[in-house]
């Protein structure tokens, strides 16, 4: 359904051996499958003619700002809403998909 009705995704390209060093986590993580997920997701883009661009492995999605373009280099998992230093409050997992949307366009423009 994504590949079918967006034109552009943005994915992370995630440190999962370093997940899984979290033993509460580590039997959940590792049976989610993130590589044949990437893997599925580039095969049906290409076939629905849309495109999947991954951010790099230590882009900091989360931390970034997306007012000021400062990093909290102090966030933790368990930190689900920060506020940034010029003020601007975060949900960390709508931050992380708008900067990942932004980096892509900004790759995108340079390319």
């Amino acid at each position: 359904m994504l590949a079918r009705s967006k034109q552009a995704i943005a994915v992370e390209t995630l440190n999962v051996a370093g997940m899984v060093t979290n033993r509460r986590l580590s039997r959940a993580i590792s049976d989610l499958g993130f590589g044949e997920f990437f893997r599925q997701l580039a095969y049906k883009t290409d076939w629905y003619g849309s495109t999947v661009w991954a951010a790099g492995r230590w882009f900091p999605s989360s931390k970034l700002c997306g007012g000021c373009g400062a990093v909290n280099a102090g966030l933790t998992l368990a930190d689900r809403v920060w506020t940034c230093e010029c003020g601007t409050v975060h949900d960390r997992d709508v931050n992380a998909a708008r900067n990942l949307l932004v980096a892509m366009a900004l790759e995108q423009q340079a390319a």
